[in-house]
């Protein structure tokens, strides 16, 4: 199956969609993570496509998405889920279901909560949660705040398999289109992720973004949690509590992944196929 591709001007900065499936049927929005694009979506959305209208949105400052001229105002979750509602009213989608990896997740549940209440029917949180553990956050602003930078592109996409080996079992395949997909080249010629480094000043001019107990106790639909068995950042009580208040979501453990599960197997497509189905 082969996707579309566009370019709409979102709370006026453009923002690069991938699209999948037939415009007519049922929509699943599939949000990436924090420093990533949303051709990590390409495997679960090639799947879901048979029966949903899959839309991979790239976060505004990643991928083909325009790079914020203002960081400090634009780079965080309310924004973020202000642009996913321009998004969904452009497009002319009136309700939808919402699957999202770490800060696609996050991003999720700030728009049911809030700009999109009643039109998410269904949240999909890939390994994130209200509440985020600070050693995980820091190990991520570590690596996403200063990208570095290689000579070619084989070398970027050995140092995707160190970083994000939580993931989980990628083939090679599958390791050289995430290295392709969110590759950029530089003035000097060499190679680093395809993202703006700015971004990482979400978590110092906005502290309290991910806090988000108050929106999660909020949300009045169904919620499935996957958890990587090895996640640091979705640590097993946070789980627990989001089993036990707010929206009680299910919450499934994903074996042989830390952070975040890399929806690339049939065990994972089935987890959310079901899901979404009802």
């Amino acid at each position: 199956m082969t996707p579309t591709s566009h370019y709409l001007v979102c709370q006026g900065r453009e923002l690069h969609v991938t699209a999948w499936g037939d415009p007519r049927a049922e929509v699943v929005v599939a949000w990436h993570g924090l420093a990533r694009t949303g051709r990590d979506m390409d495997d679960i959305a090639a799947h879901l496509a048979q029966r949903w209208r899959v839309i991979c949105p790239d976060t505004l400052g990643r991928g083909l998405s325009q790079w914020s001229p203002a960081p400090d105002d634009e780079y965080h979750l309310g924004f973020y889920a202000a642009q996913a509602q321009d998004l969904l009213d452009q497009f002319g989608i009136a309700q939808c279901h919402w699957l999202g990896t770490s800060m696609g997740g996050a991003i999720g549940l700030r728009a049911a909560a809030t700009v999109l209440r009643g039109r998410i029917q269904r949240l999909v949180m890939n390994d994130i949660g209200p509440e985020l553990a600070a050693p995980a956050v820091a190990r991520i602003r570590g690596y996403a705040g200063s990208p570095p930078a290689f000579d070619t592109v084989g070398a970027l996409e050995q140092y995707f398999r160190t970083i994000y080996q939580p993931y989980g079992t990628l083939t090679d395949a599958q390791w050289r289109r995430l290295t392709e997909t969110s590759v950029r080249r530089l003035p000097d010629g060499r190679v680093t992720p395809h993202y703006d480094p700015a971004m990482v000043r979400q978590f110092t001019v906005h502290p309290q973004d991910y806090d988000q107990w108050d929106a999660w106790d909020a949300l009045p639909i169904p919620v499935l949690v996957l958890r990587g068995a090895d996640s640091d950042l979705l640590l097993p009580d946070v789980a627990e509590a989001m089993r036990n208040r707010g929206p009680r979501a299910v919450v499934v453990t994903i074996p042989g992944c830390g952070h975040a599960p890399a929806l690339n197997t049939p065990a994972q497509f089935a987890l959310v196929e079901r899901f979404f189905a009802g």
